[in-house]
């Protein structure tokens, strides 16, 4: 039993500091991307922004256009 214990206390503390896939929640993205484009969401995936994490915001601008912009899951930026 006392190994088990150990064990599962061990794998426990290793997956703690396995870190979140993003900083950023869907939600932060979503409303990063409305800021920059000034449009609405569509859609909002998780993707790779050059080897990092990032969501792949897809929204309709004012004027009828439909972009994609990408938001750094860690800082937020949009691109």
């Amino acid at each position: 039993m006392t190994r088990l214990r150990l064990l599962a206390c061990t794998v426990l503390l290793a997956l703690s500091s396995v870190p979140a896939w993003a900083d950023l929640s869907r939600d932060d993205a979503a409303a990063a991307a409305q800021r920059a484009s000034n449009g609405r969401v569509l859609a909002v995936e998780r993707a790779d922004g050059g080897g990092r994490p990032a969501w792949r915001v897809k929204v309709l601008t004012a004027g009828g256009e439909v972009r994609v912009l990408l938001v750094d899951a860690v800082t937020g930026r949009v691109q």
